[in-house]
């Protein structure tokens, strides 16, 4: 009798160890929104000038998206584990620094350190999932969970904030992150496997220097761009950081040990998944940063009651979550990031009806939808970047990817940002109110913040007046920006079904991508996911014609 071989299955150690990693990623997203609310305290305490707050708020995103390639490549050559640890060490000492500043140059600084321990968190935690979870219904659920922290973590950011400010001094928004890396660092020993691939050669020092270079000054002059209109100095930075990261994409195809295999992109289902992911960060950041300010601009919230508003679509991603595990195992990723996408662009259709008066159910509901089909398509998504690589090159594919993320983000807070700005200004350029010029009209007409400003310093019904165009002009702003939102994604949602036409529900078993794809990975065959010794796991025989269920 012929025994049929089966991929193992998951034990309560690899089930433990999910939690330190959805821990260690939860911290990260939550680290990103948390410290809004901290500005002013610590505006106060260090009187930072404003060129230096901006740095403040910027470089950790900054550095993020500058080293995510790197230490990438640096978790697969030496080990994602001995990675994680030192990312977590690292990240609990920044924050420490950072709660503790004393100038705002202490604080700049730890910022950074921040945001280079975040970049050896991300990936690795996510490739660390591939070694744990060989079981494709197993692995689906766990980087399910890792999808829905991420989200629920952006949200989480400004309550916890808010909550901790209305106690404590602004530096405990970073102290908090202290004590939980501690639990990470001894936790992650005894629960994570280590995975690494010493045949990766050796570190290319030209390549390092160009991604970082390339992508920190790219972002950089893109969003001084989109924030303080076109200037010779900003168009030269993004200009240069375009040609730094054109030069590193040709390294990678010329080099004899690339970072990055530049030859994944020729296959529909990784780059489907990697612009999936982008357009996801895109439509989380543009949607928050005008959603946002309408609870609390237009509507009249403060920010904590705000903040505690956008917690109102968590079951959306909860159920989310769930779906995109249990539809994952039978339906193609085509199907349900195709599904998950429209779901998307129904949120920023339900938010083009959101007016002056309208109650806050209807910016909930859209933002709900918005959020369950951010979960499912980056969940469905991060499976197919994870696997569509060799098990040893996990953690690189998932860098690339988030960088992608980053530049989704700043294209998010460029375009419907900017959009939603454009529509404020032509709707308020008629708008004088009697004896208000110069820079305080500039500031009227430009932003409902510099409206909300001027407005406290007329009579009641002048301001009251004022007010009324200012939140008029603003929701009009976001109806159009939702509008082409809603037209973006659904172009995406095309996009992402035609690119994934081909890629089977089982991605990530021996053959079967390979398979739909044609060919292998240059002239090396897709080999089979790696067992947390690094030896292949059994895969039964039978998967590979479930992928091809005519139900699907």
């Amino acid at each position: 009798m012929a025994m049929t071989q089966t991929e193992p299955r998951a034990g309560m150690k690899e089930w433990c160890g999910l939690v330190v990693i959805v821990l260690v990623t939860l911290l990260v997203a939550v680290d990103v929104s948390v410290l809004g609310f901290a500005i002013a305290p610590l505006s106060k305490d260090l009187s930072p000038s404003a060129s230096q707050l901006l740095w403040i708020m910027d470089i950790y995103s900054f550095v993020l998206a500058g080293t995510l390639v790197t230490v990438g490549w640096l978790g697969d050559r030496i080990g994602r584990r001995k990675l994680l640890l030192f990312g977590a060490a690292l990240f609990g000492l920044a924050s420490a620094a950072a709660a503790f500043s004393t100038s705002p140059e202490m604080l700049i600084a730890s910022r950074a350190l921040l945001g280079l321990a975040a970049s050896t968190l991300t990936p690795t935690s996510l490739a660390l999932i591939r070694t744990m979870f060989h079981d494709t219904k197993e692995r689906k659920a766990a980087i399910a969970a890792w999808g829905g922290t991420l989200t629920s973590g952006a949200a989480l950011g400004p309550v916890v904030g808010g909550l901790l400010l209305n106690n404590f001094w602004w530096g405990s928004v970073f102290l908090i992150n202290t004590p939980v890396m501690v639990l990470v660092l001894i936790l992650a020993p005894l629960l994570l496997p280590e995975h690494r691939d010493p045949g990766r050669g050796r570190l290319d020092l030209l390549s390092t220097v160009l991604s970082l270079a390339g992508v920190m000054t790219l972002i950089y002059g893109f969003k001084e761009l989109v924030i303080n209109g076109y200037s010779q100095s900003a168009a030269l930075w993004a200009a240069a950081g375009a040609v730094l990261v054109v030069a590193f994409v040709i390294r990678q195809a010329t080099a004899a040990h690339p970072m990055i295999d530049i030859s994944l992109f020729r296959r529909g289902s990784f780059s489907g998944a990697v612009i999936v992911n982008m357009m996801v960060a895109f439509a989380l950041m543009g949607s928050s940063v005008l959603t946002n300010q309408y609870l609390q601009m237009v509507l009249g919230y403060s920010p904590l009651k705000a903040s505690l508003w956008s917690l109102a679509p968590m079951p959306a991603i909860g159920v989310a979550v769930g779906l995109s595990a249990s539809l994952g195992r039978r339906v193609r990723p085509a199907k349900l990031i195709g599904g998950a996408l429209v779901l998307m662009a129904a949120g920023f259709g339900v938010l083009t009806r959101a007016e002056v008066d309208s109650p806050v159910a209807v910016v909930l509901a859209g933002v709900g939808l918005l959020a369950g089909g951010m979960v499912a398509a980056k969940t469905l998504a991060a499976e197919i970047v994870v696997t569509s690589a060799p098990p040893e090159q996990a953690g690189s594919s998932v860098a690339v990817s988030e960088t992608f993320t980053e530049f989704g983000i700043a294209f998010g807070f460029a375009t419907l940002g900017s959009i939603g700005s454009a529509v404020y200004r032509g709707d308020m350029a008629d708008v004088s109110p009697g004896g208000v010029g110069g820079p305080a009209l500039h500031a009227l007409r430009n932003t409902i913040g510099g409206a909300a400003e001027v407005a406290a310093h007329q009579s009641p019904s002048a301001g009251g007046a004022l007010m009324n165009a200012g939140r008029e002009a603003f929701t009009h702003g976001l109806q159009v920006a939702s509008l082409v939102g809603a037209a973006l994604m659904a172009l995406t949602a095309v996009l992402a079904a035609l690119l994934l036409r081909t890629t089977p529900v089982e991605a990530a078993l021996p053959g079967s991508l390979e398979a739909a794809q044609g060919g292998t990975y240059g002239a090396v065959p897709l080999p089979a996911p790696a067992g947390a010794d690094g030896s292949p796991a059994a895969v039964p025989p039978s998967s590979a014609a479930a992928s091809h269920d005519p139900r699907l």
